[in-house]
């Protein structure tokens, strides 16, 4: 890990006084301030190059987060401050419940959080597959640079779309200590939701919930020593989350559906109810849908609406959590030729999702016996006809959520036990001719526990039971297959035993182990004192060379029950051996009109033990200032993204998606012909069950013939800083990013349309239905939606940047602007069979919200002798419209809908204060969506992508106002 002697890492300028009296800064905008007083000696990093020399600067554009700007949001989670930037889409967050994996991820330009590199201090953070940025300690961060744009030629694969470098303070003199505490307060007043759960007779959130709290604390201490040779800082941090129910907020307090006529909500959910859903395969009543009566009699009468079951109010809306991170840097100079350094990194995070009671599923084919003494005689004649009374048995579906008597929700424990350790050496070896030797290993340990499941295969032996002197008893106790086995009555509600819940509930366990080894060395040389100089310019050649061998592992194993539910266990490796270099050469400098005028190339070959052949990715960079109040750049790179472990080797099975099929229920919304296009028997049409509550399968999983992608990165632009207004920098920045050969699956939704809107038989060819019923749900109904080389990704537009700081009498006030006009976001799921644009939409297919204009705004006014300040940001998030509204071929659906049809633009207000109580000890106060702004209610079979709660919770604040206080004391 390099480190200046200053203890500072420069972004693209030693002066970053700027960005660390806050905010969000362009710190490109800043390049050409270069702290002066910097020796030559001094090793300057730029992210987004590796040439180390005092005249360093970045054609890249890169924005810069600095430490108060974290503070001023009170963040814990470091990825709630990234997910604000406009250049910047949500991804795996807290707020996302069913289908968490327990990370936090980044996602840069919305083209996937495996398409940008994270990086600490320069070097990899985690196994790109494994990245989880919750193992970075917040209260340690100097800053964030965010590098969008191609950094393939510089750091390797993963860094299609950028790289984030967290650069932590490794170099303390002293100790720091920091503690905070916050709450969400939020205000349950939407009378349409509340009118809507009274129409129901669901039960309302409280009107004033104070829920949500947050605590973090952390300590930070450093010594120099040898004459300050050397330094080790070492820190220590734990925070503790507490959850939200979707119960407590009306915008998800119940399941949203939209009316018959998409005009207005409904309170949905689940056909898998609490009174118990039957859906006979065989017999008499094979087709129907019946359900046990509300009042606990064991009576059929046909399923309707009015038995869906609500499954929202016990979902999370932000998951509880306990973490844990500690770590150490040291460096000690043995000679200037010879300075040893390392650091290690701990952390171990425990997190809790929670869902909806456990059921027996739709799709699983349960078997009853005809003289099962625990049915009524209607139902068995229901079920069995003639046959009721005898041996005979019958296949059916159950929908059977038993939330009465001893229901428990589904809590699935995530852990996360990760270790990072580097070392090396570095040092000048000659007049600007320095090298850096590393090894870097990286280990993550991921442990999960399903906890609250029921176990199918128990479950249909409890569903098997037989009368034995009178006294029901399974099937399987009488052959001696499972002595263990409670009846399970199921054929009334609120009719299942304490002993069936014990003995049908089991938990699976699953564990994972992700490991990065990274052996890299490089040579720089600033060849200005060598006389290698361009005749116009005073700042010679600068160039790196180096190599980099790194070795992937990945091992998941599951223990029989999950296997026997669909888990599979995988494994898998590859390494790669690169060599990469760098070429800066300033042209002119401190000439009439050119006042610098510098070009930079990269090149890096990578050797894959899996591909075939080498691949190459490089870079040229061109920065021109006509005079020093303006500066162009421009930058082309070609990046590639090799296929991660995971993408390569991940096993293969059926999972939940959002959708619905339209050849389900007894009036398809889809045409016999379309149907039959699908693979559905035509004698089945109008007699297929509805995915429940929208959700559909999909077969998932890895493929180990994936080649990589690659990418065209072009950016161009300017840096404003006038002379006649001091303090003043604008930047400007176009961007284009072109993916081709992406990996990824074609979504379910996509698969489901196309196929029913074109016939296109690629699509119709991915629908697997169930054999028996047609069905697209359960183990044995799915769409196929596997890994694998698709088309493209394009997106383009503008960055626009803003930094002012203004003296006054009383002190200074500090602006900050951060915008991203979007003016494409386009997809080809495949080659030649046509795209869509993104770009202002949401939905099933284009996911999370892609807003034309996002912006980030703040303004900070602090006293002359910085003893207080107090600080508003404006957040503002555009509005976009439903894609599945949209006139595009591959966006269209079935159904128009005016409710949700578009999402308003959204403003955010955040207020913070500081001040100083003594020279050592400091407080902060805050509150985020100060005006307590509800998310936008969407319905759920609209939601894609980390949709949760009837919203997009990484986009909008779900959980309201928010409040924070903290105090820091350095010593």
């Amino acid at each position: 890990m390099s480190k200046i002697k200053k203890g500072y890492f420069y972004s693209t300028c030693a002066a970053f006084t700027v960005a660390a009296a806050a905010l969000v800064t362009p710190a490109a905008a800043q390049a050409q301030n270069v702290d002066s007083g910097a020796s030559e000696a001094d090793a300057i990093i730029v992210t987004g190059t590796r040439i180390q020399n005092p005249g360093t600067v970045s054609a890249s554009p890169i924005t810069a987060i600095g430490a108060q700007e974290i503070q001023q949001q009170g963040a814990v989670s470091i990825e709630n401050v990234l997910n604000r930037m406009p250049m910047v889409t949500p991804d795996a967050n807290e707020n996302v419940s069913n289908g968490a994996d327990g990370t936090a991820k980044i996602n840069l330009r919305n083209l996937g959080s495996n398409r940008n590199l994270i990086l600490v201090n320069g070097q990899r953070l985690l196994p790109v597959q494994a990245t989880d940025v919750n193992f970075i300690p917040s209260s340690l961060v100097e800053r964030i640079d965010v590098v969008t744009g191609g950094a393939s030629a510089v750091y390797g694969s993963d860094a299609v779309s950028g790289v984030v470098n967290f650069i932590l303070k490794d170099n303390l003199e002293g100790v720091h200590m920091d503690a905070q505490y916050g709450f969400s307060m939020h205000r349950n007043n939407n009378s349409a939701r509340r009118s809507l759960l009274d129409d129901y007779g669901y039960e309302k959130a409280d009107k004033s919930p104070i829920d949500g709290e947050k605590f973090d604390a952390n300590i930070a201490m450093g010594t120099n020593f040898a004459d300050n040779r050397g330094n080790v800082t070492a820190y220590f941090g734990y925070r503790k989350v507490k959850p939200i129910v979707q119960a407590d907020r009306d915008v998800s307090a119940c399941a949203l559906d939209p009316n018959a006529d998409r005009t207005g909500y409904v309170c949905g959910g689940s056909s898998n109810n609490e009174y118990g859903l039957f859906q006979p395969l065989t017999g008499p009543s094979a087709g129907l849908r019946l359900n046990n009566t509300k009042d606990g009699q064991k009576t059929w009468v046909p399923y309707g609406s009015d038995f869906t079951y609500n499954y929202a109010p016990l979902n999370y809306f932000q998951r509880s959590d306990e973490r844990f991170t500690a770590g150490a840097f040291a460096h000690y100079e043995v000679t200037p030729a010879a300075e040893i350094y390392g650091s290690f990194m701990f952390m171990d995070d425990h997190t809790y999702s929670q869902v909806a009671p456990s059921a027996l599923w739709q799709g699983e084919t349960y078997t009853i016996n005809c003289n099962n003494p625990l049915m009524s005689a209607s139902q068995g004649q229901q079920l069995c006809g003639s046959a009721y009374g005898t041996a005979a048995t019958q296949d059916l579906f159950i929908g059977y959520r038993p939330v009465a008597g001893d229901a428990r929700p589904r809590r699935d424990s995530l852990r996360h036990t990760d270790y990072r350790v580097s070392g090396g050496v570095k040092g000048e070896i000659a007049d600007g001719i320095t090298y850096d030797t590393n090894v870097l290993y990286s280990r993550v340990l991921f442990q999960e526990n399903y906890q609250n499941d029921i176990d199918p295969a128990k479950a249909k032996n409890g569903l098997l039971v037989v009368d034995v002197n009178g006294v029901p008893t399974c099937q399987s106790v009488v052959d001696g297959s499972d002595p263990k086995c409670v009846p399970l009555d199921v054929f009334g509600y609120n009719n299942i035993s304490a002993d069936a819940f014990n003995y049908i509930y089991a938990p699976t366990f699953t564990r994972g182990v992700d490991t990065e080894t990274v052996l890299s060395g490089n040579i720089s040389a600033d060849l200005t004192n060598y006389g290698i100089v361009s005749p116009w310019a005073s700042q010679g050649i600068g160039a790196v060379f180096g190599v980099e061998h790194r070795r992937e592992t990945l091992l998941f194993e599951a223990d029989a029950l999950a296997i026997a539910k669909g888990t599979n266990n995988s494994e898998g490796k590859f390494n790669v051996t690169e060599f990469y270099t760098e070429v800066q050469v300033p042209i002119i400098q401190d000439m009439p009109m050119a006042d610098e005028l510098t070009i930079t190339g990269g090149y890096r070959l990578s050797d894959y033990s899996n591909l075939a052949k080498k691949v190459s990715t490089y870079k040229a960079a061109l920065v021109y200032a006509p005079i020093p109040d303006l500066r162009l750049r421009a930058s082309y790179n070609r990046a590639i993204r090799a296929p991660n472990i995971s993408e390569l080797y991940a096993a293969q099975s059926v999972g939940n998606v959002s959708g619905q099929d339209p050849c389900s229920g007894s009036s398809p919304t889809a045409s016999l012909e379309q149907c039959v296009a699908t693979g559905l028997d035509p004698a089945q049409y109008g007699s297929v069950f509805e995915c429940p509550a929208n959700t559909c399968s999909a077969l998932g999983g890895g493929n180990p013939d994936l080649k990589p992608e690659t990418a065209d990165t072009y950016t161009v632009g300017l840096v404003l800083q006038p002379r006649a207004i001091p303090r003043l920098t604008l930047t400007a920045d176009y961007f284009n990013i072109k993916v081709k050969d992406y990996i990824s699956s074609v979504s379910a939704e996509l698969i489901i349309n196309q196929c029913t809107e074109t016939g296109d038989p690629y699509f119709c060819s991915l629908f697997h239905r169930d054999p028996r019923s047609g069905v697209l749900f359960g183990a044995e109904g799915y769409v196929q939606s596997t890994t694998q080389n698709t088309g493209s990704l394009k997106t383009s537009g503008i960055d626009l940047g803003a930094t002012y700081r203004i003296p006054t009498d009383m002190g200074q006030i500090d602006l900050n602007f951060d915008g991203t006009w979007l003016n494409d976001l386009v997809t080809e799921p495949l080659p030649g069979l046509g795209s869509y644009d993104c770009k202002g939409l949401f939905g099933p297919t284009c996911g999370q919200p892609s807003p034309e204009w996002r912006h980030q705004a703040r303004i900070t006014f602090s006293d002359l002798n910085d003893l207080y300040s107090i600080s508003v940001n404006w957040r503002y998030i555009g509005g976009t419209k439903l894609s599945s509204n949209s006139d595009q071929t591959l966006l269209v659906g079935s159904d128009k809908y005016i409710i949700n049809s578009k999402l308003p633009a959204y403003n955010y207000f955040d207020l913070t204060g500081s001040a100083k109580i003594t020279d050592a000890l400091s407080m902060r106060i805050g509150v985020n969506n100060l005006f307590d702004k509800d998310p936008p209610a969407i319905a759920q079979g609209l939601l894609s992508s980390f949709g949760n709660g009837n919203t997009y919770p990484g986009v909008y604040d779900v959980a309201g106002r928010s409040v924070f206080v903290a105090l820091s004391a350095d010593f």
